[in-house]
């Protein structure tokens, strides 16, 4: 019996590796059956955290880059949560399976995406842009400029 509680209701406990639900020991281990004991939103999160994105500061901008092959631009959203928070998210379709194929190999994940950067204060949240190319989705965020304090020249008397 598993000490640490189920968050999966009567689902296998995939937190515990030694529930008896999956791992007994008189069954040798393999990651196929530890796989197939997964609940079935485990395989969705490949697909979100797969998705690479590399964030880069420029003197004019915030620039975010996305790998997305397979991907079309319809299928992508880029959006900014209380002017503070971008989001960028999709969804991968399944390839589909004819009953004559067979598969040697599948690595390329499908499902959805998601991914959420908190913006810092110097950002225009209401001025972002995005493209997409071969693919690649950017997304550029300006920042606001900053302003030089006034100096101010104090005469010394004496």
């Amino acid at each position: 019996m598993s000490i640490i509680p189920s968050f999966f209701g009567n689902r296998t406990n995939v937190l515990d590796p030694f529930s008896l639900d999956i791992w007994d020991p008189r069954i040798p281990f393999s990651f196929n059956t530890l796989a197939a004991s997964l609940p079935a939103f485990a395989n969705e999160t490949t697909a979100i955290s797969n998705t690479k994105i590399d964030w880069k500061e420029t003197p004019e901008a915030h620039v975010f880059i996305a790998d997305l092959p397979g991907i079309g631009k319809e299928e992508v959203n880029v959006e900014v949560e209380e002017g503070r928070v971008l989001k960028i998210s999709g969804e991968r379709s399944k390839e589909k399976e004819e009953k004559t194929d067979r598969w040697h190999r599948v690595e390329r994940s499908s499902g959805k995406f998601l991914r959420r950067f908190r913006l810092p204060d110097d950002c225009k949240g209401d001025q972002v842009k995005a493209a997409m190319k071969n693919g690649v989705l950017t997304v550029t965020v300006p920042k606001e400029e900053v302003k030089k304090a006034d100096v101010k020249d104090i005469e010394i008397s004496g």
